[in-house]
């Protein structure tokens, strides 16, 4: 399932000092990370350089005081003069997105909705600074924009609501599946000649649109509509000639689909996409003419996941590349030949790239020592990385508990796996400890060497209180290459979970996990595992927190909004033609099994696993294994992962309480912890 929460950047976001819970270790507690640091942890979440590498803009990611208000986390917009080193605040009086730099003009340009906005617009500033002009508004939300080279003009995306069907009632019912907004593209001309929006005349929902060079075509993603599983798996790049509007060329790509790119001489399109149609990512390079066709791989042995591209040289694509937990900037050339490392890292988790025209690079990354920053690279050859920004003073008060990337051999013998464990603060060699497993989403996903910690994610906060932490990166996930991903197809909860309890039995020779205190946790396919683990392993495991997770495959197909993904990329079977398969592969075929602790979380309003999954777990736990201690817990206005300051504060609080309960302690029937949060 995907889970964009729980994916590198944790992540994608996050808390009670647990004190109250193991008073021995107060003065452990005092020197490591809290809940309450990770409940105001910024993060640079974006940057862009400008043409000539003087200038960055970014975004920082602010959390909203889950105290006074359930809210989002707000982007505001910085700018850091490369030359100087100076960074100031440019744009905070409402959140911002889509931060470009405008062609010829070199303005700053952002999406907002601000004070009298009835939907978001597009907002203007100069870099010396100022008050920002909105340039550009319209009826519906505009969803992305780019600028063509003459920075005149304006390719942009539009959300438009379903038209209500026509009724004298005073009620209006929801058609399901029948109102899906429509996503719709234009041009317009911005500035002293404005002109009137000149829709694309393209038939269905539009995603991405990529100017060419020379400012004559515009390649678009659409979809058939706006549903989910569509946006996965049916997005088709066409050709739009800008004075037109028309469809010149369709290119005959299959599956997942993440970015189009022109070539300098708008002759060729790269994209990064799917390898085909059952391929779980978009993290290959394809090359394509522009007149249409079929696109051609390149680099196809690459053991790692492309992550971003663009084409600024002839010869050249530059990219941002996943390599297992390490990430790497370089470039390659067109034919896939000639690749080249501009930095590679084993402790940074790169989230975000941008290029400038005389090579200096803008980039975001995390590290085991913090979260997510702004770092640039100088034009000049062999220029190294330097961290510009430092947004969390707190941390230079809090000690860390050691990270290190560990490998191991899977039980079949197929796979060497890798996984990262985060150790307790002044851990002693050969001391055994309890363990909180964390099991990403996805599955096609995986964990960097990166900072390793959030609302659902214990990291540093359980290393503070005498846990360690593990995250497996277990087959199927990302960064690892086309046979690494495709090999947990077709075998749901298989080996890709076997895997997990290999790196648990591995930490457990190691001597560093104490066997009978062994815990999981995780999101959507993470939460799928901790069902899993509870049920099928439950006698190996002490205690689950189970996040937006699955329990029923068979329920699940019918009520999640990605059925054909599903198919495509996970099960490999159409349901009704293995239904037994789909039953032997659910966590409630196994709960004659539990015996394990278990806490279930789940967001009201998850569309993508619904929320009925976690209720038929904790039902069939309540009836069949009445002494096993269960609680279910649903977070109104959540979906699929909590995005809002108090349900994400209250979700950590819960998640080390139960571990607290039953997984330090090791005791399956210690009493149900109290239902109070501490007082502020």
């Amino acid at each position: 399932m995907k889970i964009k929460f729980f994916q590198k950047s944790c992540v994608a976001g996050l808390l009670v000092v647990f004190i109250i819970f193991n008073p021995i270790q107060t003065d452990v507690v005092a020197q490591g990370v809290t809940a309450d640091h990770i409940a105001r942890m910024k993060s640079v979440s974006g940057s862009v350089i400008s043409e000539d590498g003087k200038f960055v803009a970014y975004t920082l990611s602010n959390p909203a005081d889950a105290f006074k208000e359930n809210a989002t986390s707000s982007n505001h917009l910085y700018v850091m003069n490369t030359v100087t080193g100076d960074t100031k605040p440019y744009f905070t009086s409402s959140s911002t997105g889509n931060i470009a730099f405008r062609p010829v003009k070199g303005t700053i340009t952002f999406l907002s909705k601000g004070t009298g906005d009835a939907s978001n617009a597009i907002y203007e500033v100069n870099l010396n600074g100022g008050e920002a002009s909105k340039i550009f508004t319209t009826s519906g939300t505009i969803l992305n924009y780019s600028w063509q080279a003459d920075g005149n003009h304006i390719a942009y995306t539009v959300k438009e609501s379903a038209k209500a069907p026509a009724t004298s009632l005073t009620y209006k019912p929801n058609f399901y599946e029948e109102e899906f907004s429509s996503q719709k593209g234009f041009i317009v001309k911005v500035g002293t000649e404005k002109s009137e929006p000149k829709p694309l005349n393209v038939t269905g929902t539009i995603y991405m649109m990529s100017w060419s060079t020379d400012g004559t075509k515009i390649a678009v993603s659409v979809a058939p509509t706006s549903s989910v599983d569509d946006s996965f798996m049916k997005q088709q790049v066409m050709i739009v000639d800008a004075a037109t509007g028309n469809v010149s060329a369709t290119i005959d790509n299959k599956g997942k689909l993440g970015q189009m790119v022109w070539s300098p001489d708008n002759k060729q399109i790269a994209i990064k996409a799917a390898k085909d149609i059952h391929d779980p990512i978009d993290g290959r390079i394809l090359i394509v003419s522009a007149t249409g066709g079929a696109p051609s791989i390149i680099d196809a042995g690459f053991l790692g996941k492309y992550e971003h591209i663009s084409w600024p040289e002839m010869n050249m694509i530059f990219f941002l590349a996943s390599e297992g937990t390490a990430t790497s900037i370089g470039s390659i050339k067109p034919d896939g030949s000639g690749k080249q490392f501009i930095f590679r890292s084993a402790v940074h988790a790169i989230t975000g790239v941008s290029r400038a025209k005389n090579g200096a690079i803008s980039f975001v990354a995390s590290a085991p020592s913090h979260p997510s920053e702004l770092f640039t690279i100088a034009a000049a050859k062999n220029s190294q990385p330097v961290k510009k920004t430092s947004n969390n003073a707190w941390l230079s008060d809090v000690k860390l508990g050691k990270q290190e990337v560990m490998r191991y051999k899977a039980r079949d013998g197929k796979f060497e796996i890798e996984g990262i464990v985060i150790y307790p603060l002044n851990y002693a060699v050969g001391t055994t400890v309890p363990l909180i497993t964390v099991a990403h989403g996805g599955p096609e996903s995986h964990y960097s060497n990166g900072w390793l910690t959030g609302y659902s994610v214990p990291g540093q906060m359980a290393a503070a209180t005498g846990y360690a932490v593990f995250y497996p990166n277990y087959r199927g996930s990302t960064g690892r290459g086309i046979d690494f991903i495709y090999s947990s197809q077709g075998d749901l909860a298989g080996k890709e979970f076997d895997d997990i309890v290999d790196g648990v039995d591995y930490l457990i020779a190691q001597g560093v996990a104490d066997k009978n205190r062994i815990g999981i946790t995780g999101g959507s396919y993470g939460g799928y595992a901790s069902a899993w683990m509870s049920t099928f392993y439950s006698d190996r495991f002490a205690a689950s927190v189970m996040f937006v997770g699955i329990s029923n495959n068979i329920s699940l197909w019918g009520t999640s909004d990605i059925p054909e993904e599903m198919f495509l990329v996970h099960s490999r079977k159409r349901l009704w033609d293995d239904w037994q398969m789909a039953f032997d592969r659910s966590p409630i075929k196994y709960v004659d099994r539990a015996q394990t602790p278990i806490l279930i979380m789940h967001g009201a309003d998850d569309p993508r696993v619904h929320p009925g999954q976690s209720q038929e777990l904790y039902r069939h736990i309540k009836v069949r294994k009445p002494d096993v201690p269960v609680r279910l817990i649903y977070y109104p206005g959540e979906g699929h992962g909590n995005t809002r300051s108090g349900s994400k504060y209250d979700y950590n609080f819960r998640m080390m309480q139960w571990f607290d309960a039953y997984l330090k302690t090791g005791n399956p029937k210690a009493e149900k912890p109290s239902l109070d949060l501490p007082v502020k």
